[in-house]
């Protein structure tokens, strides 16, 4: 369709019925607003009679498995209601040109630029191309396409901008050059290696399936090549419970070293043991080898490969519970979690700088407000910076939205639904 047909038919409801399925009733003229505007920029950037279609991409939410991932563990994830959305269309050549608002263009010659920087330099250029190689990597049809996206996933908030970019890329590849069959977990497969090989950042698998899959996910990671993805039917919002996002305005940037310590102090302890990731060793092995490991690898690595072996077990426990609707034991889990993550995975804050500790402070502040209530929190993402999730009460939520925008900034909690879908093309 035409860039001005599919806004028109946008405005008169032709898309109705399927942003109702992605973002509830309630929030579709906002969305059809959102949609119409990023076709307008579009238009401006790239021409008003390409051929065109509406492509989006959730953010997530880490509900159990907090860096566990990386060292073959499990997870349980959902996507959430926040977005990136982009307006594409194929074009001739070999240039991938994609304008993200509020970021100057990139324009990648993806014949160019086939395999990564000797030192990366942490830009999407380096995303976009990876996604191409990985597709090529793989046998999967490449080709150029402008695309115009905007988004609500907030930029180092801890709900994945970055593997919600990536996993755009690749489902704007898989549309226009390879109809669409590509299954979303391969997606998300590839967009990892983007991260981890063009981009620089060592990370886990966990986010780009999350964003790519949709609806609550429990993921286990024993063969990352062949993570077994397995949905989850369990409505928190219907069960009476907002799950609330606050972002304490801390950022992401400049802590590579702080997340990668987390898997290389992991695996430190694996190779103690001849290992290459903790999931492949024993945890009687761990606790009997303390006194030696201590020397070798230092006390944070043993705290942190005690905290996955714990956390791997909250996940088999947390991931029964929402099959079973057992909030109860879903929430105790969430708070033993998040214990674990303060004080022995150590990712609340960075080392760097002791006197920002906006994640311990809204944790702090949350346990004041929730404490004795059906309620339940933790530090979420990758941490070091950004947001804390809990679990809140319908009847709780505004008050809790008021406490913690007074202290942290106005709008620095977000009140999230969990939506059905993952990447799509409208």
């Amino acid at each position: 369709m035409k860039t001005m047909e599919l806004k028109a038919a946008l405005l008169n409801g032709a898309y109705d019925e399927r942003l109702t399925y992605i973002y509830g009733g309630a929030a579709v003229e906002a969305q059809k607003q959102r949609y119409a505007a990023a076709i307008d920029s579009f238009a401006s950037l790239y021409g008003a009679d390409r051929e065109v279609a509406l492509y989006s991409v959730a953010g997530r939410s880490e509900l159990s498995g907090n860096h566990t991932d990386h060292n073959h563990g499990c997870v349980v994830a959902a996507s959430i209601n926040l977005d990136i959305i982009a307006v594409a269309s194929p074009s001739d050549g070999n240039t991938i040109r994609v304008k993200s608002e509020g970021f100057p263009e990139d324009a990648v010659d993806i014949s160019t630029f086939t395999s990564p920087r000797e030192t990366p330099l942490g830009r999407s250029d380096e995303l976009i191309a990876g996604m191409v190689a990985g597709f090529r990597k793989n046998g999967y049809s490449v080709g150029g396409f402008d695309a115009y996206t905007t988004s609500n996933v907030l930029k180092g908030s801890g709900i994945s901008s970055s593997a919600a970019f990536e996993d755009m890329i690749g489902n704007i590849l898989n549309y226009i050059y390879n109809d669409g069959k590509i299954d979303n977990v391969e997606i998300a497969k590839l967009a990892q290696y983007a991260e981890n090989v063009f981009f620089g950042k060592p990370s886990g698998l966990m986010d780009q399936v999350a964003c790519a899959v949709g609806g609550i996910v429990a993921i286990d990671f024993a063969d990352p090549s062949l993570p077994v993805v397995e949905k989850i039917d369990f409505d928190i919002t219907a069960a009476g419970y907002n799950l609330c996002i606050v972002n304490t305005g801390g950022n992401h940037a400049d802590l590579t070293d702080d997340y990668a310590s987390v898997p290389a102090e992991m695996k430190a302890v694996a190779a103690y043991f001849g290992k290459n990731v903790l999931r492949d060793v024993r945890e009687e092995d761990v606790v009997a080898s303390i006194p030696l490991l201590r020397e070798k690898c230092g006390d944070r690595a043993v705290l942190r490969a005690l905290h996955f072996f714990a956390e791997n077990r909250r996940v088999t426990m947390q991931k029964t519970a929402l099959q079973t609707g057992d909030l109860d034991t879903f929430f105790e889990g969430v708070r033993a979690s998040g214990r674990s993550s303060f004080c022995y995975l150590q990712i609340v804050y960075t080392t760097k700088n002791v006197a920002e500790q906006g994640l311990s402070l809204a944790l702090c502040l949350t346990e004041r407000l929730l404490s004795g209530k059906s309620a339940a929190w933790r530090v979420h993402g990758g941490c070091f910076a950004g947001t804390i999730q809990a679990f809140v009460p319908a009847g709780e939520v505004e008050a809790y939205r008021a406490a913690m925008d007074a202290a942290l900034g106005k709008g620095c909690c977000m009140i999230l639904h969990i939506r059905p879908v993952g990447a799509v093309r409208l």
